[in-house]
């Protein structure tokens, strides 16, 4: 227990964010105006873009910071706390630039260095009905199509972008820039969730990336960072950007979790039930906070714990296995879930009257709704091929 008598993970106790630490105030005093414009205040966005959290995510041969997956996952987690929606879109930012420095390695080292320093941001846009060709022109690839679900888009300067083409039954792989011509970015992320996190649909109209810049894509693609033959900038990016998305995702629950529990806490310790009873001396009350708190210090152990083997695993420069894979993606689902029913537990405490008086906790439970459905960490995705890796069987992912 610490000095308020709220558990701590011994040895790998979760840590305020380093780089974040003098924004959160700024980062929490717009989330509830975030949450109804739908768009993070543009001020705090350029704030962001200044912070050296840009460069995390980037090994020291980048310009970047090379920071553990710990560190990051502490830094996340203190953002989601502030604001979950802006937590969401810098989570997207530093797992995606991981993805996209492993696949184009170190031929491309000066153009990702310069993404670094000049601390830009980067999407993804890739999810269901995105549709992207290309055609060669001289030595450029034009690319015309939508690609879906990039979060952050509208905060982001560079996208990546996955395409069939310009040969037939090929896909490959680049990043665009989003402020040049042909871009064009539409809102249509109208969810009840993570309302200014800006998961847009973008559309390319004739957009120029230069031909060298193109990679091969498969989506099978962790299995090519495993082989030792495969040339990667830094260790790091050997380790899939999918597990360390579900470890980021699993931290960041257990601090919305977290502070759910510590609000409604304080807000209830004077609070006066029906025929007067105080809600501090119901049974019921102490049941379901304390089975609350319990998983949310489970939550906590299993993820960071997970984090810590990772980090462990980059220093050693260890190539990861499947088994590695699936230990990452299934401890941060396994947090998420956890985080999940202490969320619906904290909510049953509450009550209608807690609902009613307007706290926080009803944008932190609806921006929490998204945790366990996002593809990456999803409950059915992971488990049925964990499954599949204990019978001894080969899995199936694609990603």
């Amino acid at each position: 227990m610490d000095a308020n008598g709220i558990y701590s993970t011994q040895g790998r106790r979760w840590q305020p964010p380093q780089h974040l630490v003098g924004l959160l105030p700024d980062i929490a005093a717009q989330a509830a105006a975030a949450d109804r414009s739908r768009t993070i205040a543009p001020e705090l966005i350029r704030a962001l873009k200044r912070n050296d959290v840009m460069r995390l995510s980037g090994s020291a041969e980048l310009g970047g910071l090379n920071a553990t997956v710990l560190d990051i996952g502490n830094e996340l987690r203190g953002a989601a706390v502030a604001c979950t929606s802006t937590a969401w879109c810098l989570w997207n930012h530093l797992c995606t630039f991981h993805h996209f420095t492993g696949l184009l390695g170190p031929s491309q080292l000066d153009f990702l260095g310069d993404i670094v320093t000049r601390q830009e941001w980067v999407c993804f846009p890739s999810g269901a009905a995105t549709k992207v060709k290309a055609s060669a022109e001289g030595d450029r690839t034009l690319l015309t199509g939508m690609a879906a679900f990039g979060s952050g888009a509208r905060y982001a300067d560079w996208a990546g972008v996955v395409f069939s083409g310009p040969s037939r039954g090929t896909l490959n792989f680049s990043m665009a820039d989003l402020r040049g011509p042909g871009v064009r970015i539409d809102a249509t992320w109208e969810a009840m969730s993570l309302r200014a996190s800006a998961t847009d649909h973008l559309y390319y109209d004739q957009v120029a990336v230069p031909s060298e810049r193109v990679v091969p894509w498969m989506p099978k693609y962790r299995a090519l960072f495993r082989n030792p033959d495969y040339s990667v900038i830094h260790p790091r990016y050997r380790e899939d950007w999918v597990a360390l998305s579900v470890l980021w995702l699993g931290a960041m629950a257990t601090g919305v979790a977290d502070i759910c529990i510590e609000e409604t806490a304080e807000g209830i310790r004077e609070r006066v039930a029906i025929f007067g009873t105080k809600m501090a001396d119901r049974p019921t009350v102490h049941v379901n906070l304390g089975r609350a708190r319990a998983l949310i210090n489970a939550a906590t152990d299993t993820v960071y714990a997970a984090m810590v083997e990772t980090d462990a695993r980059i220093q050693a420069k260890v190539i990861p296995t499947e088994g590695d894979y699936f230990r990452q993606t299934s401890a941060g689902m396994q947090a998420v879930l956890l985080c999940d029913e202490a969320m619906n537990l904290v909510l049953r405490v509450l009550g209608g009257n807690g609902l009613r008086e307007g706290t926080d906790f009803e944008r932190r439970y609806r921006d929490f709704r998204a945790m366990p459905l996002h593809i990456n960490g999803h409950v059915d995705r992971i488990t049925e091929q964990l499954g599949r890796l204990s019978l001894g069987l080969e899995t199936q992912n694609p990603f």
